[in-house]
């Protein structure tokens, strides 16, 4: 247990190095490994969750090396050529690529049993069970679809056409990832967009990804099967979630200026920065460019006053999905209401978000309601009290890193120290998030 402490600061300023960005760091390890030949990796997050995808790969065949130079490399097998691992694959706390991984070996003749945290193991998988059972692949999991979970895939993977129920990047990319093995087109049709780092990387490695749109507004993703992933060179740009807490933080602090360089702004990632700008915060794109196949762009943040209330839109989910937990922080010490439909995906991440998130804020004295799927936040334009001092004042995180890095952002504003029951979640995917704070300006200290 490493349990951490948030004092009140002032102004926040500088140029801080965001970690790559998680999502594209997943798919870069993956897609390397299915070449045959080097691919060399920029950038890569080094955080507890990719590491994890690295000794999966690993374990099913690849040969993947970090240089001295700082550079990751990757020597593929080859789509279909993935080897049985000898022993289990540790997850560690990765839903992301837990899912996807499951779809890119349930595309395959393998057995492969995947394992994790008591996070990881309490997270459903149906969503990605049911439709690569249609492919063929048969599973034998813990209460039917949780971890320990083994995935048998089958000798001849069936292409399928399936339409998501619910959106989800994860699903869409599982399937997808199952049908690189296929024979055949399989295609995947999502009535709201969700995020489309598999769609774009894999057409990085030379793999020919159709999108059609279709007369209802949904799209339909489709890929051929068994054609080959060119090696070539990744460039990672920063994660534009990670980027979300700096961006906060400084959007509290009146008179702070925070540059964060190299951010992933494409429209399936935008959304916190948007309703952000909604909310009154000065913010600047600048420099933007092309990098790995995503938009990128310096974001400079300046804080200036108080924000105001919000209603965010529905159609901006998908593309902040992950950054609800730090949009409420700065939503509690906004003048007026902030309402947020949409949230039903929080309640089956790390943990569930929706209800850590709003425990968390009643407990640091901030007026809400929440239901099944919405949360809405009644700020007074003031940051909240923070916790009363006394034993046991803790945030609890539920070993949830933006939980823990939510609220510790939080406490940087409120007239009561934040204090939090565990960090160390936070290493999976911002490993020097304390160091890269404080250096900013904040107080966040271990207890």
């Amino acid at each position: 247990m490493n349990a951490l402490i948030s004092h009140k600061t002032k102004i926040l300023t500088g140029r801080p190095r965001i970690p790559g960005d998680k999502s594209i760091s997943h798919r870069a390890l993956m897609f390397g490994a299915l070449t045959i030949g080097e691919t060399m990796i920029s950038g890569l997050l080094e955080g507890e969750d990719v590491l994890c995808t690295a000794q999966a790969m690993r374990g099913l065949g690849a040969k993947i090396e970090k240089s001295p130079d700082g550079l990751w490399r990757t020597y593929g097998v080859g789509i279909g050529n993935l080897q049985t691992p000898e022993t289990p694959l540790e997850m560690g706390n990765s839903g992301t690529s837990t899912r996807l991984l499951i779809g890119l070996v349930g595309g395959h003749p393998i057995k492969t049993t995947f394992t994790g945290d008591s996070s990881l193991s309490g997270r459903p998988m149906k969503r990605v069970i049911t439709p690569l059972e249609m492919m063929g692949a048969t599973f034998e999991a813990t209460d039917g679809d949780k971890l320990p979970l083994t995935v048998t895939g089958p000798e001849d993977t069936l292409a399928i056409e399936y339409r998501l129920p619910v959106a989800s990047a994860q699903v869409k990319s599982a399937i997808l990832l199952a049908g690189l093995n296929a024979r055949g087109t399989t295609t995947v049709i999502e009535e709201k967009p969700t995020r489309d780092h598999t769609e774009k990387m894999l057409s990085a490695f030379g793999i020919d990804v159709q999108i059609e749109t279709l007369e209802n507004g949904a799209s339909a993703i489709s890929v051929t099967g068994q054609q080959d992933l060119q090696p070539g060179a990744v460039d990672v740009p920063a994660d534009p979630s990670s980027a979300a807490f700096p961006a906060v933080a400084a959007a509290l602090h009146e008179g702070s200026e925070v540059t964060l360089a190299n951010i992933a702004i494409s429209d399936r990632r935008n959304g916190l920065y948007l309703t952000l700008q909604d909310m009154g915060t000065d913010i600047e794109f600048t420099n933007k460019r092309i990098q790995a196949g995503e938009e990128v762009a310096d974001i400079i943040v300046r804080g200036h006053g108080p924000l105001k209330g919000v209603d965010v839109d529905p159609a901006r989910v998908p593309s902040m999905i992950d950054e609800f937990p730090i949009l409420a922080m700065a939503a509690a010490c906004a003048d007026g209401t902030t309402k947020m439909t949409g949230l039903a995906e929080l309640r089956v991440k790390e943990s569930d978000r929706l209800l850590m998130v709003a425990e968390g804020l009643k407990a640091c004295g901030v007026n809400l309601e929440m239901g099944e799927d919405w949360l809405t936040i009644h700020g007074t334009g003031k940051p909240p009290r923070g916790l009363k001092p006394g034993a046991n004042a803790f945030i609890q995180t539920a070993l949830d890193h933006r939980i823990a890095m939510s609220f510790l952002i939080l406490g940087s504003v409120t007239d009561e120290p934040i204090s939090i029951d565990d960090g160390t979640p936070i290493a999976t995917s911002f490993p020097n998030f304390v160091k890269l704070m404080n250096e900013l300006g904040c107080d966040i200290k271990v207890l």
